[in-house]
């Protein structure tokens, strides 16, 4: 899946507000309670959405009553529009604090039982992607702790909030909003041509959904049935979420074998950080060309022949620090365009693939 967040977004984005069931016991009546209770506004009220409705059942040939209804019982979540919104401007990024979040006790054991119980499907998948099974892992870890906090938002609700009611203090307000209503089209259709009910699947607040967090866009393109068992199932066959995950680095251009960073120092007498830093994690650089700019690379960096880029990482008040990364690091971002989110997925995974070792 994927998906464009702040930079203490994504896996943070998971733990969701969960809607209470009702008890069967009989209960007394609470005033306080029942006038603390907002009811629910719902897109049938909202003619642009309902327009929408019409356009995309005509553009996708879907039935246009099922879709208006699909849309129109549809609830607008008023704290997912908040939680899109970016940070402050001058709040300041904390690698050492954002990788503590992801890399603790708790996820990696977690990790370990599950390479445990499906090393044969992440063997298969490294032998038939290229992509490394420490990879695949570190991604189902960072994104659902493997498979416990999947999102607990109806996706529908979720997609149609950020579809129509995008908050428009966000600096990129109008692109996000065309493709979150690319991604309520998509998810219509899914759950159309699968016969679900589009208000069943559960997700987090920007409409992701099952062990690998998939955007509808993302599961319709890499989604497979890895199990073999004629239908894909992210949110309970481990197997398909594995192969999932490495068909969408394959499609995002991972490079077999190539390593996804290396060490760099700098030559405080050479060094043009500006112009290191300024195609942010983008491989731009040769070699040849970051070290004449003082990026001086370890030994296994200095033999690597594809582009690099130099890619920061902020401590709060402390130096920053720095990695060279490869297209492979790059690959990682496309599932969150970010450093940090890549990073974390890297040493989750090594440290589960160390854990393992001991």
């Amino acid at each position: 899946m994927k998906k464009t967040a702040p930079w203490i977004t994504t896996a943070i984005f998971l733990i969701a507000a969960c809607a209470l069931p009702v008890s069967a016991s009989p209960q007394k009546s609470s005033k306080t309670s029942i006038t603390k209770q907002k009811p629910a506004v719902l897109y049938a009220s909202r003619p642009e959405a309902l327009q929408f409705a019409d356009d995309l059942a005509a553009r996708r040939d879907l039935d246009r009553e099922w879709v208006r209804q699909a849309i129109g019982q549809a609830h607008f979540l008023p704290q997912v529009p908040r939680l899109m919104l970016p940070p402050p401007k001058g709040t300041a990024k904390n690698w050492r604090v954002y990788r503590s979040r992801f890399i603790d006790p708790i996820r990696i054991r977690a990790g370990q039982r599950f390479w445990q119980e499906n090393q044969a499907m992440l063997e298969q998948a490294e032998r038939e992607y290229g992509v490394p099974a420490e990879i695949i892992v570190g991604i189902i870890g960072v994104e659902t702790i493997y498979g416990q906090q999947m999102g607990t938002f109806r996706v529908m609700d979720a997609l149609a909030t950020l579809a129509f009611d995008f908050p428009s203090a966000h600096p990129r307000a109008k692109e996000r909003t065309e493709f979150f209503r690319r991604e309520l089209e998509q998810f219509l259709s899914l759950t159309n041509r699968s016969n679900t009910d589009p208000f069943e699947p559960r997700g987090s607040y920007a409409g992701a959904m099952g062990l690998g967090q998939f955007m509808p866009s993302s599961w319709v393109r890499y989604a497979v049935d890895y199990d073999g068992d004629g239908r894909v199932d992210l949110f309970n066959s481990p197997a398909d979420a594995i192969g999932s995950v490495a068909n969408y680095f394959r499609g995002h251009g991972w490079t077999p074998g190539m390593p996804t960073h290396f060490g760099v120092q700098f030559d405080t007498a050479r060094l043009q950080m500006d112009d290191l830093l300024a195609p942010d994690i983008l491989p731009t650089f040769s070699v040849a060309s970051m070290q004449a700019k003082g990026a001086v690379l370890d030994a296994a960096g200095v033999q690597h022949n594809g582009p690099l880029a130099l890619v920061e990482l902020q401590n709060g008040a402390e130096a920053p620090s720095y990695v060279a990364g490869t297209e492979n690091f790059y690959a990682i971002t496309r599932y969150n365009w970010s450093s940090y989110y890549a990073m974390a997925v890297i040493e989750l995974g090594r440290e589960v693939a160390a854990a393992r070792a001991r």
